[in-house]
């Protein structure tokens, strides 16, 4: 038995579903900005209860255990919170700053005429009403919304009836002008009060909302199999159809007919939730107000990274020294020009690329074309197995290949995580060219997911990345035969989690030896237990461990004989922490690492990722100065205690990280 203890995967992801909800609650944070964090809630749950609970449910049959019922209660609680925030405190806010947003109270009389006028000319001819009969079976889809009608006939009888809420082609929120003034609600709520006319021989009509979201786990896929772009095709029409993971309902459905539909639609291996009125709490998001002052003032990426000569070429300067994007405080500029300048540069002769999660107007996918058809060999590596963004990502590969582009798919059982791209030019110093990052080559989520690109022309390291692309070209499962070394990348499969077990034994090392010594890791996620093990070892040993873990977080801090120098810290702030970043103290001679991978089971055993070194001392000493900022964070920033609470900083520095790194980034600093 394990002597070391551990947080629950889910029930810690759960924590920080939790700390984003704590900053929905927090009037010091722009209205609107506490309305996004609702909807960012609201969205992690859906997804939790899609790809999640049927893992747990699982669990719970197979072992006997009550995580399930403990992630449920856990729900429950924050789906209180959440209710009360927006109740008690967001809809008066609201209502303060002149807006009229029609939750919970009825909407006016003299608004009724708008509505049906509303309601005939937008909505009514997208409405699909079915009556639920023996003979009349009905499915709700994964993740839309529906409304349950029960109607009183003439005879006397009783009948359910469902009609859709159309928000595959409306706006989720109508806004009226009356009064000089607009009034919003929900498309439901103009829906509900116009069930009349969609059923005008019942004698009385009552409504409710329900929703559904269903299981989001593919199938595991057949490495044999000849097309993974077919498969998963087929699968995804397949994931539309899987079974009910939670279903949400409105207060005051009776019983009986909860009764019914937990039959008409299968309902057995479903959470069935009591929620709030209305559901799909994510389009809170959009709600139409437009007001600037309710929101984050805009912070305008800086253009000019330090030192850079705006008069060169990128492809000239990248070859005097590195240069390093912090996204998105920094231009995302410098990345598009990147694979611009490949796609005419009449040196370059090769361009090759992963990409993981593709933007859904890819500019990057858009150079890659042109550099094909500028006579360029273009090879590009696109994960489709990318979860919910397997579509889009299956309909830029198409297009890429129609180009002439060579589209490379990674073996069916294991992902390509890491973010890469090389250049190869017909250049006698500098033939080889390259980018890695932490984050997706993404110009849409580089507008608010915190990574760093490292863009660069050391020789030595570029060969290991073609040597990557060469091997991953193969399309082959690594395998213990496969001799690839790498002297300066650590590649999942091959060396990463032997690299950082000898980091760590190293910090052990001089701490027992009275050296310097010290780690400091930011992470999205920390599951695997041989890492954490290591990291409760060079706690023991007298290591000082910082760690910066957005979510998931197995290892329990603050612990006497396992964790006792071990303290976790968790930030939410305007921007969403993605980077990874890993720094070793080497006895004052720092070492610091970056790139695609979180220490999870499924990055260190199932797919293929790409740590990179940073060895540009100007750059070092930038994301030292970074990581500090993130350190001393006293406003966003949690510590984790050993019970997985998400505990507030009382100290009186009131340091923001994310402020004082755009200040530094920026230059105001």
């Amino acid at each position: 038995m394990n002597k070391y203890a551990y947080f629950n995967r889910d029930i810690s992801w759960l924590s920080f579903n939790e700390r984003v909800l704590m900053e929905a609650d927090k009037e010091t944070v722009p209205l609107l900005e506490r309305i996004k964090f609702l909807s960012i809630y609201s969205s992690n749950l859906d997804e939790f209860y899609r790809v999640r609970m049927p893992v747990m449910l699982r669990h719970q049959q197979q072992k006997d255990n009550d995580e399930y019922d403990q992630a449920n209660q856990i729900i429950d609680g924050q789906q209180s919170r959440f209710r009360n925030i927006l109740s008690q405190s967001i809809l008066p806010a609201l209502n303060k700053n002149g807006i009229n947003f029609y939750y919970q109270d009825g909407i006016p009389q003299d608004l009724s005429l708008d509505i049906t006028e509303y309601f005939y000319c937008h909505v009514a001819g997208l409405l699909q009403p079915v009556l639920l009969s023996e003979n009349q079976a009905f499915f709700p889809e994964n993740d839309l919304l529906y409304i349950v009608v029960i109607l009183d006939n003439e005879m006397d009888t009783e009948q359910i009836a469902v009609v859709n809420i159309p928000t595959n082609h409306l706006d989720r929120f109508v806004s009226i002008q009356k009064n000089g003034e607009d009034q919003i609600m929900f498309l439901d709520e103009v829906i509900k009060q116009n069930l009349i006319h969609v059923f005008p021989k019942a004698k009385h009509i009552d409504s409710y909302n329900i929703k559904i979201n269903r299981d989001a786990v593919l199938d595991t896929l057949d490495d044999e199999a000849d097309d993974i772009t077919e498969v998963l095709q087929r699968q995804l029409r397949k994931r539309k159809y899987g079974f009910a993971t939670r279903f949400l309902y409105e207060p005051g459905l009776p019983e009986r007919h909860l009764q019914t539909l937990n039959e008409a639609f299968d309902l057995s291996q479903a959470a069935i939730v009591q929620g709030g009125k209305y559901h799909n709490s994510r389009d809170l998001a959009s709600l139409p107000v437009r007001d600037p002052s309710l929101s984050y003032p805009a912070w305008p990426a800086a253009r000019n990274l330090d030192g850079i000569d705006q008069s060169k070429t990128l492809f000239d300067s990248l070859v005097e020294h590195d240069q390093m994007v912090h996204a998105p405080y920094q231009s995302y500029d410098r990345i598009l020009r990147f694979f611009n300048e490949a796609a005419i540069d009449p040196d370059t002769e090769e361009i090759y690329t992963t990409m993981y999660r593709v933007a859904h107007d890819s500019k990057i996918a858009l150079a890659l074309i042109s550099a094909a058809k500028n006579g360029k060999k273009v090879v590009v590596l696109v994960e489709l197995k990318a979860r919910f963004d397997e579509a889009n990502n299956i309909r830029w590969s198409k297009k890429m290949k129609a180009a002439g582009v060579k589209i490379v798919h990674s073996v069916n059982s294991i992902k390509v995580h890491a973010k890469l791209a090389l250049v190869k030019r017909n250049h006698p110093e500098s033939p080889l060219l390259g980018l890695l990052a932490t984050g997706n080559l993404n110009e849409g989520t580089a507008r608010f997911y915190t990574d760093h690109i490292l863009l660069t022309a050391y020789q030595p390291m570029l060969k290991e990345v073609k040597k990557l692309f060469r091997f991953l070209s193969k399309k082959k499962r690594p395998e213990i035969t496969d001799k690839i070394t790498f002297q300066h990348l650590l590649v999942a499969q091959f060396n990463l989690q032997t690299k950082f077990l000898q980091l760590l034994d190293r910090e052990i090392v001089h701490a027992k030896n009275g050296l310097a010594s010290g780690v400091t890791i930011k992470l999205n996620n920390l599951e695997e237990e041989v890492l954490i093990n290591r990291l409760y070892e060079a706690s023991n040993a007298g290591v000082k461990i910082n760690l910066i873990v957005r979510s998931i977080c197995r290892l329990v801090p603050g612990v006497p004989g396992q964790s006792a120098n071990i303290t976790v810290k968790r930030i939410v702030d305007r921007y969403l922490e993605h980077g990874r970043i890993f720094v070793f103290t080497n006895n004052t001679d720092p070492e610091i690492y970056m790139g695609s991978a979180d220490w999870m089971n499924r990055n260190i055993y199932r797919r293929i990722e790409v740590i990179f070194p940073i060895y540009n001392e100007k750059i070092k000493k930038q994301l030292l100065e970074m990581i500090d900022l993130q350190l001393e964070d006293t406003q966003q920033a949690v510590v984790i205690d050993d019970q997985l609470r998400n505990v507030v900083l009382t100290d009186k520095n009131h340091i923001r990280s994310q402020h004082a790194i755009y200040a530094l980034l920026s230059g105001e600093k």
